[in-house]
């Protein structure tokens, strides 16, 4: 690359390989109508299709995307993870790949970055099957309720990050669904912002409710210790130590 990005786009992708080149055309063209430098990071996590060789080609295609390759699936937080601590430039974008996430989104939430650390959309017109409408709903309702949070839509991918806050999190399995807390478990300021939720045209979700709701009410609870038992402290005062002579 010829300069430091100043946006990196973080991409996870699982079994993608109808999504992913028509989602990188679309992203492309915006991503180029923004006029900021930028790269785009591919995380597979350990498909099973096509999507490696894919992403391969995408390469030689264009310039500024790079990618990472997970050896087995090992899931959705651990390749946020991973894009994280690949990406270079100030301000960090995270969506899926299966052109679910609406890129002409990003536009309209970058300029809310520097008064907030954290621009999380919000799918406020889902186009998902009703169970999984309603999976999503009470496990929002849920978080929300024991954590004391007031985000609308915990589970959109398309986020946009001031880069060093993304760099600071500490996570574990499951913790992107805690984002908006975890930001601002580090000071951080968040906005949710109204975004197009798109009919999915290839492939099948990757959660049900199984994994919607009972498995992340283990992932809630060990947030909600993380939030009482973090530290808060400042310092008034202090001295310097001096050498004696």
């Amino acid at each position: 690359m010829s300069q430091i990005p100043y946006l990196s786009v973080v991409v996870p992708v699982f079994n993608e390989e109808q999504s992913i080149e028509p989602f990188t055309e679309e992203l492309i063209g915006v991503l180029e109508s923004i006029k900021r430098s930028y790269e785009i990071i591919f995380v597979d996590d350990g498909s099973t299709d096509a999507s490696p060789q894919r992403i391969e080609k995408l390469g030689q295609r264009f310039q500024g995307i790079r990618s990472i390759r997970f050896k087995n699936n090992c899931g959705q937080t651990s390749a946020f993870d991973a894009g994280f601590k690949a990406a270079l430039g100030d301000i960090i974008i995270t969506l899926d790949a299966d052109l679910q996430n609406d890129p002409h989104d990003i536009p309209g939430m970058l300029p809310f970055i520097g008064k907030y650390d954290l621009v999380c959309g919000w799918r406020y017109k889902r186009n998902d099957t009703f169970v999984r409408r309603v999976s999503s709903r009470i496990a929002n309702a849920v978080r929300n309720r024991l954590s004391g949070e007031n985000i609308q839509d915990v589970g959109c991918s398309l986020k946009v990050f001031r880069g060093e806050y993304a760099k600071r999190l500490k996570l574990y399995s499951g913790m992107h669904r805690f984002f908006p807390t975890l930001v601002k478990m580090e000071g951080g300021k968040v906005k949710e912002v109204k975004v197009n939720h798109r009919p999915r045209e290839f492939g099948t979700s990757k959660y049900n409710v199984f994994n919607r709701v009972f498995r992340s009410f283990m992932d809630l609870l060990a947030v909600c210790w993380m939030k009482r038992r973090y530290l808060r402290y400042e310092i008034e005062s202090g001295c310097a130590g001096t050498k004696e002579k």
